[in-house]
Formats: structure tokens, C-alpha cells, sequence
């Protein structure tokens, strides 16, 4: 059995599980499709009936017998155009407080669904003939002081979902009579064989892609719950850590980092990193010393899809879904924002949190989102009752390219370790930059809810969207994390929440690196203080990577602390 290769394994699993997807009936009727070229893979002929099963994409007909080509759709079909096919996302420049005032009224009076802000920008999304309604009701500065980001929204959810048209991932011909050796060779680079990865995958494949894990790499990975969601699903999660078998010592709290993805159901690059970031990890084990050392010193939690039932959502019915599926007080509006369903600093008195129909609903009081009651829950029973200290908390969303740290709620209250949470920050954006040369900003989460100082008139311009009841806030103060933040990956607008998925492991790679990075820094001693002494090469290498070029980000933050006094 050890001479079968793990990404044999995957791929079997990941076909099977292909196989064993049932879409929504409501969506579409399952038609049976004509069998395809023999060249074709098993997985490309599950994939390809996968989505024409959920989308009615109907398959390709006409004389076989002269060519093995088989033309795929590249146009979305109906279902996608009669829900996004008038849609378009606007990108509204703010240059004052009057701005950003009508613009948050103009958004809650005309229910508009608010993509991605900060200090800078607002993107919305809104259907085409909405859109002389909403420059009616904003001043004549704002009129055309906006550019459009997506023209075919429809294309572009089309594109999002696996193709029908990416390379088979079958071996290429050449290596189909390669004879045998007994000897197993690695491959040049696991991420582009590893299928997993060559797209995003449905949760009825990420479970059993989850337990297989479990099965391959029992010595270091357990698969757990952390909740169950308002439907009822489990919500999964993989430890991975290789614990000290001296049990005569005694046991001090193991510390913990927990990674967490997916509780915006629509921000599926979101999901697909923590996968990556787990399986990195994973696999690293014996292999990498580094690598090895974080796994016997950590304990990682890594939670792919926060919001279950949201995310099934997304692939059945709204690719566009971003809350939770429960009910709330009015019938024909159902979900709760679950990043703004915690108890710190819940915001009760915001006029966009209150209202059942907003993406950004907060519930109607704390804790009313079932899934993040329950992973709250579950937190504080791991620190409570079974010895777990949580040192980092790191929350994935997308997008805009940012790292924040605490406080959301408010921009006027500086949490205690600024100066920490500022430092690890920077080597985030650090590690992420050195990786692809991607930009990430660090800043305080208040400050990426456009609640930017005005230097003249002293006072705070509007939210768009309410900061309070925030995950990264209720870890840091309530569970004592001193290292939370929220990273908003990929991109800065150009597809949004619709990154293609050839984005998938150069975003997951980032990701790994950056909180890589963080084990070092925590492994260090300069956030934690471990009783035991780090290793001198890990502390090397946590230093070569903070230090450098690190002088031009301090000075950025110390401009963005002086504006928030």
C-alpha cells in the first residue's frame, strides 16, 4: 500500500466523489449525456456531466465519427443569463464624508449588494437598469466618479465554475507506455498534477477529500467538527499536529492556531486556500525540518467552509450567495451575515445590520447566526476544557488584498498589542509579497469598513457596512488571541469574488507562506512566551524574513496610527 501514490489516492477519491454529487432538482433536471471520445478521462466525463447536470448545459451533438474533439460550451446558459444577465459591478470613488454618507443611504434604500470597500473605493453590484435610480439619489460628484468593473457579470459566474473546457487531466500520451521501476519518483511539481487544486471543488468532494487525508497521514491529522450548521450539516475541520509522547511530563495547554475560511459562502478562493494551506502542511510533515517543527509545537485548525450550507448554496442555486440559509422574521429573505453575528461589540443600531433583506445581516441579537454561535462555542470549550491555548486566529475572505487586525467595530479604541499585531502583520504582507509579488495593505479592520479620520473636521466618515459582531474582534477580546486578523485575498477587483481558478494555487501558495511565516514569528518568541528555547535556525529564518525591506511598511502604519489619534 505505501508504494500507491497520494495523489493517486486523491485523484480516485475526487472522481468518485464527482460521481456521487447530486445538484439542487430545483435547479435543473439531470439528463443523461451521450458518452463521450475514448481519449477522455473517467474524471473528465464525471466533471463535465457534473456541471451540465446543475447548469442544463446541454451536450454537444453531431458526427463523432470524423474527429475525437468534442466543442465545449462557452457561453453561459440560460438559467446563469436570466439571473445575472442584466447585472453589472460599479466601482464608486469616495473623496469625502458626504459621499460616503449618500452612498451607505443610497445602498439601504435601494437594497444594493455592497462587493468589497475601503477607504479608497466601494464596489456594488446591481442590475443595469438600477443604475440611473442610484445616481439619482447620490450628489453630482459621484456621477461619474465610478468605472465599471465587470460588464458580463453572467460570463464571468459561468467561468468560475469548473470547466468543461481545461485540459484533461489525464498523463499525457508520452507517458502511457513509460515502463515500469519500482522505484517511485516525485513529481516536478505536485501542484500542477494534484487535480484537487485545478479547480474549486464542491463540498460533497472537499469531505471525502478531507477524510481521505485523514486516512493517508494518520501519525499527524485528525478530522473533527467545530459545529453544525442551521441545516444540520456538519461543519469539518482537520487538526493537524504531531503531539509529545512523554506522558510522564506534565501536559502545559497546547497551543493552537486556527485557520478558518468560507464564512462568506461566495468567496470560494477563500475556502480553496485553507484546503491548500491544510494540505501543504500535511504533506510537509517528515519531509521539511521547518515544517516538522511548527506541526510538534502547534496544533492547526483548519476549517475550509464556515457557512456549509451557504456554500452548497453557491453551486446549486446563487453562485452569488453570501450569508448563512436560515430563516429570519421575514419569510422571502432568508440568512444572517455571520461575520457580523458575534457577540462583541454586536451592532444592534445600524440600519443595514437590522434589516433581514441586507447581505449584511447581523440577525436580530448576538449569536442569532447558528454557525458562529456554535464554532464560538466550540472555541471556548477547546480553551476551557481541554487544555487548548489559541495563540493565532487567522479568518480568509476575499477580496482586496488586505491584512487587517483588530478593532472592526470602531477605528477611536487601539487594541493593547498594536504594536505587535502591526509587526506580525508586515511580515505577512511581507511573506505574501516575496512569494508572488503580490501587494497586500496592512491596516486596522475599522479602517477597511471606510471609517477613515477626516484630519479637518475631526470626526469619522460613515460605515458602509457595519463593523461590530466581527470574528477577528470577538477571538482577540473575548478569547484572548493576541494574534487575530482577517486576510482578504485575491484580487483587487478585476473578477472579485469570480477569480478564475487558475488563480487557485498561486493564491493558496501565498496563503501557506504567509502563515507559515506566522509559525516562525510564533516559534520566535517575539508574540508568545514558549518556556521551552526555539531553534536557532527558525528563529534565523523568521528574522531574514521580517527584516527585510520592513522599514518603508512601518512608516505606513505609524501615517495610519497618527490619522486614527
Amino acid at each position: 500500500m505505501r508504494l500507491l501514490s497520494n495523489h493517486c489516492a486523491l485523484t480516485i477519491i475526487l472522481s468518485v466523489a464527482a460521481a456521487a454529487y447530486t445538484p439542487s432538482t430545483s435547479l435543473s433536471t439531470f439528463r443523461q449525456q451521450p458518452s463521450p471520445s475514448r481519449t477522455r478521462s473517467v474524471f473528465s466525463r464525471l466533471r463535465d456531466g457534473l456541471i451540465r447536470s446543475v447548469w442544463s448545459i446541454p451536450s454537444c451533438t453531431g458526427d463523432r465519427g470524423a474527429t475525437n474533439d468534442i466543442k465545449p460550451e462557452s457561453t453561459p446558459p440560460s438559467t446563469l443569463l436570466a439571473r445575472y444577465g442584466g447585472d453589472v459591478v460599479l466601482r464608486f470613488t469616495i473623496n469625502s464624508p458626504e459621499e460616503a454618507t449618500a452612498l451607505a443611504e443610497a445602498v439601504h434604500v435601494l437594497f444594493l449588494d455592497v462587493w468589497e470597500f475601503n477607504a479608497d473605493w466601494v464596489d456594488i453590484r446591481l442590475a443595469k437598469d438600477v443604475v440611473p435610480s442610484l445616481l439619482g439619489l447620490l450628489p453630482p460628484s459621484l456621477e461619474h466618479a465610478h468605472t465599471p468593473l465587470m460588464h458580463d457579470l453572467a460570463q464571468a459566474i459561468f467561468e468560475s465554475y469548473p470547466s468543461l473546457a481545461f485540459e484533461d487531466p489525464s498523463p499525457p500520451a508520452q507517458d502511457e507506455h513509460r515502463p515500469f521501476s519500482p522505484v517511485l519518483q516525485a513529481s516536478p511539481n505536485p501542484d500542477q498534477t494534484n487535480i484537487f487544486f485545478r479547480n474549486y471543488q464542491p463540498l460533497s468532494v472537499i469531505i471525502p477529500w478531507m477524510r481521505l487525508l485523514c486516512s493517508l497521514f494518520p501519525s499527524h491529522v485528525r478530522m473533527i467538527n467545530v459545529g453544525v450548521s442551521y441545516e444540520g450539516r456538519d461543519i469539518p475541520a482537520l487538526r493537524v499536529g504531531v503531539h509529545p509522547t512523554n506522558t510522564e511530563k506534565p501536559s502545559s495547554p497546547r497551543k493552537t492556531i486556527i485557520i478558518t475560511g468560507g464564512s462568506h459562502a461566495r468567496e470560494w478562493i477563500s475556502t480553496s486556500s485553507v484546503n491548500y494551506i491544510a494540505y501543504s502542511f500535511i504533506t510537509a510533515y517528515g519531509k521539511s525540518k521547518e515544517m516538522t517543527q511548527l506541526l510538534e509545537r502547534f496544533d492547526w485548525v483548519f476549517v475550509p467552509t464556515m457557512n456549509p450550507d451557504g456554500y452548497i448554496y453557491t453551486w446549486e442555486n446563487d453562485r452569488l450567495w453570501r450569508k448563512n440559509r436560515q430563516q429570519t422574521s421575514l419569510r422571502f429573505c432568508k440568512g444572517v451575515d455571520l461575520d457580523h453575528a458575534y457577540s462583541f461589540k454586536w451592532d444592534h443600531d445600524s440600519n443595514v445590520a437590522n434589516n433581514p433583506c441586507s447581505e449584511s445581516f447581523a440577525g436580530e441579537g448576538p449569536f442569532q447566526g447558528v454557525e458562529a454561535r456554535r464554532f464560538a462555542d466550540w472555541a471556548r470549550n477547546e480553551t476551557t476544557h481541554n487544555n487548548v491555548s489559541i495563540v493565532a486566529f487567522v479568518d480568509l475572505h476575499s477580496y482586496s488584498q488586505q491584512i487587517l487586525y483588530p478593532y472592526s467595530y470602531t477605528c477611536s479604541a487601539a487594541p493593547p498589542a498594536l504594536e505587535n499585531l502591526e509587526e506580525l502583520g508586515i511580515g505577512l504582507a511581507k511573506a505574501i509579497r516575496t512569494t508572488n509579488g503580490e501587494e497586500y495593505i496592512v491596516t486596522a479592520a475599522c479602517e477597511g469598513s471606510v471609517e477613515s479620520k477626516n484630519q479637518e473636521r475631526k470626526k469619522f466618515w460613515p460605515r458602509i457596512e457595519s463593523g461590530g459582531g466581527s470574528a477577528l474582534d470577538w477571538f482577540y477580546h473575548e478569547l484572548k488571541v493576541k494574534y487575530s486578523y482577517q486576510i482578504k485575498l485575491r484580487d483587487t477587483g478585476s473578477y472579485g469574488f469570480l477569480l478564475p481558478s487558475k488563480n487557485i494555487v498561486p493564491t493558496g501558495l501565498e496563503a501557506f507562506n504567509a502563515i507559515k511565516y506566522m509559525g516562525h514569528f510564533l516559534l520566535g518568541n517575539r508574540g508568545i512566551e514558549a518556556e521551552e528555547e526555539s531553534s536557532e535556525e527558525s528563529m534565523m529564518v523568521a528574522s531574514a524574513v521580517h527584516e527585510e525591506d520592513i522599514e518603508g511598511e512601518e512608516a505606513n502604519i505609524e501615517l495610519r496610527r497618527h490619522r486614527r489619534r
